[in-house]
Formats: structure tokens, C-alpha cells, sequence
């Protein structure tokens, strides 16, 4: 294995896979330290009021923060250390001797991007199967532990479609109790109305996995004719709805594994239309954004690998630029999506196909 390593890595890519990986994981770890601090300072308040322990918060909280942030910066600090580390290669004149030895910029790159491939499979590992399970864990610590201050995190005024002929109404709910209040249900044939039923309380049964309809008042509809009954007891039915459908949860979709997303694709397609842009968005980036890897070091070899006036600051500051001008870009994408209509796909790829465009400009234009 040794002698195969040496044999298709040269001396020359040793070296740069070496900078490459070296720079990135140290400056990786800078990053993630300084977040973690201000995170804590942060939220020191409530780690104190939740009465958990050291090692409790380091598990169930930082457990599911730090591979989230590290996954999320990976690329951007990918950017900079490939800056940062051939800018002072070129600044030390060690890139001009490879390239006046016959090697190719081509060849030049090579190192880059097997390192990039690197980090992307590990970025994508994490996107798809990782920092979901670890989100999880962290959104629970903070509903438990009271991390959304006082706000209501139930939903009102909920309307939702839960097969293709049936339609519920539920004004508000209460997690604590798992009582929902003034509840209507609907039944079409088609476009016209044949049941309606409503009930001022609404129960989930959390043994028996049911909902107990409390005296409901039913109304059946044939035509002109309308028939009421009243019913002097609770009704349990099975109703294609959960208590976590009217409990409000901040980044819930980021912390759902694949499967469970695609299974949340086909039934909010009925339920919940206005959400799936969101899904979507969501499932898509998972796979894309780990990309933005071949595009940012792709830019930052171009950018850097000429020797400048002033050494490495230049082209760390345009770097640093580039690294907020990404972020923006990638927000702006969301918008369009979710906000604007656009395809998820499409909005989701914006940043790279930009950036990969931006890229190859500066590729033509790199010394060679």
C-alpha cells in the first residue's frame, strides 16, 4: 500500500495534499473553537436554568452544534486555507519552478483536487446521514430546556388536507395536554361537500394512538337534504395527523434523516403544499452544496497561485470577500425558493453554477 501510495503521489503532491488538509483541518479547528465561545456565552443563561450537567451539554447539545457548524463552514474554510496556503507558496516563489518543469497547470491542480475529493466525501457523508441524526439531538435539548424563550411553540388557525377527499380545521392546540380546540373535518365528493363534522375538543390518545373526537356534531349532506346527529361521547378515530403537525419546530427539516424526507415529500404534496418548496430545497442542498468544495478551490488555486506585491494579503482579503459574497448568494438562493417560486433545484444550484462560472474565468486568466 505504502510503495502503491508513493508511486502515483509524487513528491510534489505530497507536498500540496499535505499543506492542503494540514491548513484546512487547523483552520477548521480555529473556526469551531471561536464559535463554541461565543456560543456559550451565549447561552450560558440557559445551560445554567436546565439544571444539566458538563457532560450532558457536551453530548446532547455540542454533540449535534459542533458537526453541524463544521460541516456548514467546511467549504468556506476549504476556500480560505487553499488561499492562504498557496498565496504563500507563490509568495515564496515555489509555485513558479513546478510550472517551469514541464508540469501542466492541469498537473499543477491535481493535489487540489484529490484533497477537495477528500473533503467532499466527507462533507457529503455528513450532509446526508450525519447532521441530521446530530440536529436531532440538538433541537430536542433545546425544546426541553427552553432555548425559544417563552414564544408559543404551537401552531394556530391550522388547515390541512390529509387524503385526497378529506380536509381538517383545528384553531388551536395544546402540547402539554395534547388537546386540540374547535376542530372541523370536511369530506368532498369531489368539489362538493358530504360530511362535515366539528367538535369544540379534539384528544390524542398517546396509548391507543388514536384521536378522541369529544361530542362531535356531524352533519351529512345528500343533495338538498342535511342531516345532523349528535353524539353524547367521545369518538376515537385514526386520522392520518400527529401532535407534531401543530407544534411548531425550528429547523425541523434539517433534522429529519432521507427516508423520513421523502416520506414527508409525498404526504405534504396533499397536506401542506406550501411546504414542500422547503423540503425540497432542503433534500437538494444536502447533495449539492458538498460540491462547493471543486468550485471554491477551484477559485482559490486561480486567485492565488500568482505571486503578488504585498504578499498573502491581497489575496486573503479578496478571498474573505468572495467567502461573504457565497453566503449571501447561497441566502438569496433560499429566498427565491421558498419566497419566490422558484424551482428548489435551480435555486439551490445558483451558487455553485455562479462561483463555478467565476471560477473558470479566473482559471483562463491564472499563470501557466
Amino acid at each position: 500500500m505504502k510503495k502503491l501510495y508513493h508511486s502515483y503521489f509524487k513528491v510534489i503532491d505530497r507536498y500540496i495534499m499535505g499543506k492542503y488538509l494540514g491548513t484546512f483541518v487547523f483552520t477548521l479547528m480555529i473556526f469551531v473553537v471561536i464559535t463554541v465561545v461565543f456560543d456559550i456565552s451565549e447561552h450560558i443563561d440557559n445551560f445554567l436554568q436546565s439544571g444539566r450537567s458538563v457532560s450532558e451539554i457536551a453530548v446532547e447539545y455540542y454533540g449535534g452544534f459542533i458537526p453541524f457548524y463544521m460541516n456548514m463552514l467546511s467549504p468556506l474554510i476549504n476556500f480560505l486555507a487553499v488561499i492562504f496556503f498557496t498565496a504563500k507558496m507563490a509568495n515564496q516563489t515555489e509555485i513558479v519552478p513546478i510550472l517551469s518543469s514541464k508540469a501542466s497547470f492541469n498537473r499543477f491542480l491535481r493535489p487540489y483536487f484529490i484533497s477537495a475529493t477528500l473533503i467532499f466525501m466527507v462533507s457529503l457523508y455528513a450532509n446526508v446521514y450525519l447532521i441530521p441524526y446530530t440536529n436531532r439531538i440538538k433541537i430536542t435539548f433545546e425544546n426541553e430546556n427552553g432555548f425559544n424563550g417563552n414564544d408559543d411553540p404551537t401552531k394556530s388557525e391550522v388547515h390541512m388536507q390529509i387524503d385526497k377527499h378529506t380536509f381538517v380545521y383545528l384553531q388551536n392546540y395544546d402540547k402539554v395536554v395534547k388537546t386540540g380546540y374547535k376542530f372541523i373535518l370536511e369530506k368532498y365528493d369531489g368539489d362538493v361537500l358530504r360530511e362535515k363534522l366539528t367538535a369544540d375538543q379534539i384528544v390524542f390518545d398517546t396509548v391507543k394512538k388514536v384521536w378522541s373526537i369529544m361530542y362531535p356534531k356531524i352533519k351529512y349532506v345528500d343533495g338538498l337534504k342535511e342531516k345532523w346527529v349528535e353524539r353524547n361521547s367521545k369518538m376515537d378515530t385514526v386520522l392520518d395527523m400527529h401532535p407534531s403537525d401543530f407544534v411548531k419546530i425550528d429547523n425541523e427539516y434539517t433534522a429529519m434523516p432521507l427516508s423520513e424526507i421523502n416520506q414527508n415529500i409525498e404526504k405534504e404534496k396533499l397536506r401542506r403544499p406550501e411546504v414542500l418548496t422547503e423540503i425540497l430545497f432542503e433534500k437538494y442542498r444536502r447533495f449539492i452544496y458538498p460540491l462547493s468544495t471543486y468550485v471554491l478551490t477551484l477559485m482559490g488555486v486561480s486567485i492565488s497561485s500568482r505571486k503578488v506585491r504585498g504578499g498573502i494579503g491581497l489575496p486573503l482579503g479578496i478571498g474573505i470577500f468572495l467567502c461573504f459574497t457565497y453566503i449571501v448568494v447561497d441566502k438569496f438562493a433560499w429566498v427565491f425558493a421558498v419566497k419566490g417560486g422558484m424551482s428548489p433545484l435551480i435555486a439551490v444550484s445558483i451558487p455553485n453554477v455562479t462561483f463555478g462560472i467565476v471560477g473558470y474565468y479566473l482559471l483562463l486568466k491564472a499563470p501557466k
